[in-house]
């Protein structure tokens, strides 16, 4: 036996997207065979049948309707899947044979263009990664607007997941070839999907195909990683979407110097665009500043959020222009008025270069444009210099509305091949064909009386449907009053259909009106669509400056609604933060009631603050607040203080939290061990550093050691000398003020009342005297008996430390309970050895061991 002609034909087809699920078009459906079918089935939970193929058993099949395919393909697309989908290439019933069927396009997590199933103010980026043994290549791009953005530096996996972070792409290219730490590293941290191609898929005609996408001089020197990163990343589109998309026509070449850098566990630890408990956007830094009207300033903030800049003539543009908006609160308000009835003209103008753009879609455009002017006029009222470079780039797309304003019909049908889209007086044939078409209608509505009349059948009706065409339908208890002239086309149980030759003719003139019309009206619509894709580098332009326009009027709400301050930018290497308050924290409590703090950091003499007091008191909280503000002053919107001087920073660093990365048998200790070396290998004398706790998670002595050692190197070291901040438990740090030059101790305050204590959550000079442990486990609600007997434990130690200088050895820790266990421990040890079968080596190993256990009683 052998396949059918269709299924060799599907076969065929599936070899050339074999990593793909096929949505292959029979008819109304999309059929899926063999394994993908099994595999469709289940994740979409759809019936799973069978299709005789040629072979002894049936193909497994399933199907969906072709109309309901962008739920089923986003479904598939979210769980990492790639979607083929393969159209019918001619109509069926004019086919010879086969029909002819292709591949129209791939769908991809990172090429998923449906603005249906996309969140509006977030990016979908696929980036790809090219890399040699000194640099490493990374470019990336979202389909949906248009942005591609590339990057060069010397290899370092630390960077390249920081951008991974920074970008949050939902799927990245790479060559066969890529070295498999850096795969492994993107799985363990991201979960992303990752594609593999062949190394030549990203060398193969680089500089053609780079010089024919991007027009830009800053692409002239383009070698080596970058190019065929950037190369491989536009092949993919083109494979993805069967053509070259005219909105990808610039490229942003950065460096990641350019930026604040921020690693991927300070962005995670800080909750810049998400919170750690539940991944949403509330709870998160962008929660608070996002106040964006548009769909494109809701992306452009986010941008600026995870990209803070660091040079300073930036920052102080940015933060000109969103003071004057404070100053001219109704302005503000107008704007934001106008700025709401603006659509995401960034996607349309992608879904333009797609093809796949609806009249219904360029209408909204037309309706964006119109607010334009206003939008323009009112910037126009600005003096500051970032607000008067918008304005002079500012188009007004005048050519785009008058384009649309023409040839698009206001209330147009969603299907752009259904007609109703061409404007009513744009082109004389269309007009003649809608006049006969509405003429044989009426004509139809004048035959229904007629006939009434004529037949004296008074519930005589003339219809129509798709598949008998027009009709006149007659009940079974009128079938004797059917005049001689109707011509049976149809029996119904409860009547017949039938037609007449001057319906039949009229039918014809309708239909074949109704055919040619809306075969006339898709051919003006693809040629208006192709007219207004010229103007897509424009519309970009517009597009990039409203969301620009748009998130400074958003942090310029932000500030005036949360008492809000225009920091200093400084570079004398100061952070001076007068009242400064935890932005998030602050709008999760009730107005007023957030406790504010000062700070003072720099790199002279409150180089490295240790922080002591109790959990809870406070000490995260106030730490990752400085951090935030810094963030935010960087980013250029003003900041939660009543006063504020930024230094700008190079890097940030936190430190905060820690757990088990059981997947790589990282402990916890190992997890925090590994953050601190990073840290310490790449911070400068420019950096934040924030340190919570460390060597919380060993024994105290190591702990204490470590900790110690860290704020020595921090504080030593010429190459580092990084303002920072460290939370500790560990009270004798605080014997360093004095001793080592730039560290200052603080402490929360606290105030004790009897056995229980309040958290003041005031920042105050000077360590704290205790911990506090026993007070915070008595809030947490440990049992009355547990918090008697720990407290009666740790009198008996404190005194004993009074009395010998240390804490209690042998038989004091026999005493109290500590060392029974290592007693026997030491005794079961000795009574096990077989001094007959044991090596000398293994003997001394042995004894070594007893004598350590022994030295702890």
């Amino acid at each position: 036996m052998s396949l059918t002609p269709m299924m060799k034909q599907y076969l065929l087809t599936k070899e050339s997207c074999s990593d793909c699920i096929l949505f292959y078009r029979l008819g109304d459906f999309y059929e899926m065979f063999f394994d993908d079918a099994e595999l469709a089935s289940k994740e979409l939970e759809l019936v799973l049948t069978g299709r005789d193929c040629g072979l002894d058993k049936k193909a497994p099949m399933c199907g969906i309707p072709h109309h309901a395919a962008k739920n089923y393909v986003s479904r598939l697309v979210n769980k990492g899947y790639k979607v083929a989908i393969c159209e019918q290439m001619e109509d069926p019933k004019l086919a010879k044979g086969i029909v002819k069927r292709d591949i129209i396009k791939i769908v991809t997590p990172g090429t998923f263009s449906d603005n249906d199933f996309l969140e509006e103010s977030k990016n979908n980026y696929v980036m790809s990664i090219f890399s040699n043994k000194e640099m490493v290549s990374l470019a990336f791009t979202d389909i949906t607007t248009g942005e591609f953005y590339a990057t060069v530096f010397p290899s370092d996996y630390g960077v390249i997941y920081d951008e991974i972070s920074k970008y949050e792409p939902k799927e990245i290219l790479v060559p066969e070839s890529i070295d498999n730490d850096i795969l492994k590293g993107i799985g363990e941290r991201f979960g992303v999907s990752v594609t593999k191609r062949k190394g030549e898929y990203f060398k193969e005609a680089a500089e053609e195909n780079v010089h024919k996408s991007f027009k830009e001089s800053a692409i002239d020197n383009m070698d080596g990683t970058l190019l065929y990163a950037v190369n491989g990343l536009l092949n993919y589109v083109f494979e993805t979407q069967r053509s070259s998309l005219s909105n990808i026509s610039s490229i942003e070449l950065y460096s990641v110097e350019n930026y604040l850098s921020i690693d991927s566990n300070s962005r995670r630890n800080l909750e810049l665009t998400e919170s750690m408990r539940d991944k949403t956007k509330k709870g998160s830094l962008l929660w608070v500043i996002d106040k964006t009207s548009t769909a494109m300033g809701g992306r452009r903030i986010r941008k600026w959020l995870e990209q803070p800049l660091i040079r300073k003539k930036e920052i102080e543009d940015r933060l000109s222009a969103v003071e004057e908006i404070t100053n001219n609160i109704s302005l503000h308000e107008e704007l934001k008025e106008n700025l709401k009835e603006i659509y995401d003209i960034e996607r349309i103008t992608g879904k333009l270069s797609s093809k796949s753009v609806n009249a219904k879609e360029l209408i909204s455009l037309k309706l964006s444009i119109s607010k334009l002017p206003k939008v323009k006029r009112i910037i126009g009222e600005f003096s500051s210099p970032l607000f008067k470079s918008i304005f002079k780039d500012f188009d007004l797309l005048e050519d785009v509305y008058s384009i649309i304003d023409r040839g698009i019909d206001d209330n147009p049908s969603l299907s752009v091949k259904d007609g109703g889209v061409i404007k009513e007086g744009y082109d004389k044939e269309i007009d003649g064909l809608r006049e006969a078409k509405r003429n044989g209608r009426k004509w139809i509505s004048d035959l229904e009386e007629k006939e009434r009349e004529r037949t004296n059948i008074r519930s005589l009706k003339v219809s129509y449907n798709k598949v008998f065409g027009y009709y006149i339908e007659i009940t079974k208890s009128n079938l004797s009053l059917v005049p001689d002239d109707y011509i049976r086309k149809q029996t119904l149980s409860n009547g017949e259909r039938y037609i007449t030759p001057e319906l039949k003719d009229m039918e014809d003139k309708i239909l074949g009106a109704e055919d040619k019309l809306m075969g006339l009206e898709y051919d003006l619509f693809v040629k208006i669509r192709d007219e207004i894709e010229e103007n897509v580098y424009t519309m970009k332009d517009t597009a990039r400056l409203i969301g620009d326009i748009d998130s400074l009027n958003s942090l310029a709400q932000v500030a005036l609604l949360n008492d809000y301050v225009k920091p200093e930018i400084n570079n004398r290497g100061e952070i001076f933060i007068k009242e400064g308050r935890h932005p998030v924290v602050e709008k999760m409590l009730s107005k007023g009631s957030f406790i504010a703090n000062d700070a003072l950091i720099n790199n002279k003499e409150d180089q490295l603050l240790i922080i002591t007091g109790p959990n809870m008191a406070g000490k995260s909280t106030y730490m990752r607040q400085i951090a935030l503000i810094v963030i935010l002053a960087q980013m250029g919107s003003f900041v939660p203080a009543e006063e504020a001087s930024i230094s700008v920073c190079d890097k940030l660093f936190t430190r905060i939290g820690a757990s088990d990365d059981l997947t790589s048998g990282k402990s916890t200790f190992m997890v925090e061990m590994w953050e601190v070396s990073n840290i310490l290998k790449n911070a400068t004398k420019n950096s934040l550093i924030l340190l919570d706790e460390v060597g919380r998670g060993t024994s105290t002595y190591d702990g204490l050691s470590i900790a110690w050692a860290v704020i020595e190197y921090i504080c030593k070291n010429r190459n580092l000398r990084s303002k920072t901040l460290f939370a500790t438990h560990y009270h004798e740090l605080v014997k360093l003020e004095g001793k080592i030059k730039g560290v200052k101790n603080y402490s929360i305050a606290v105030r004790k009342i009897g056995s229980d204590i309040v958290f003041l959550r005031k920042i105050i000079p000077g360590g704290a005297d205790e911990s506090y442990g026993i007070e915070v486990a008595k809030l947490a609600g440990l049992p009355k008996d547990v918090i008697e007997r720990a407290r009666e434990i740790l009198r008996e130690l404190e005194e004993n430390k009074a009395n010998t200088g240390a804490y209690p050895m042998k038989e004091e820790a026999l005493q109290l309970g500590f060392g029974d266990f290592e007693k026997d421990e030491i005794i079961n040890s000795l009574k096990s050895i077989d001094i007959f079968n044991i090596t000398p080596m293994e003997a001394m190993n042995r004894l070594n061991d007893i004598i350590k256990k022994a030295k702890l009683l």
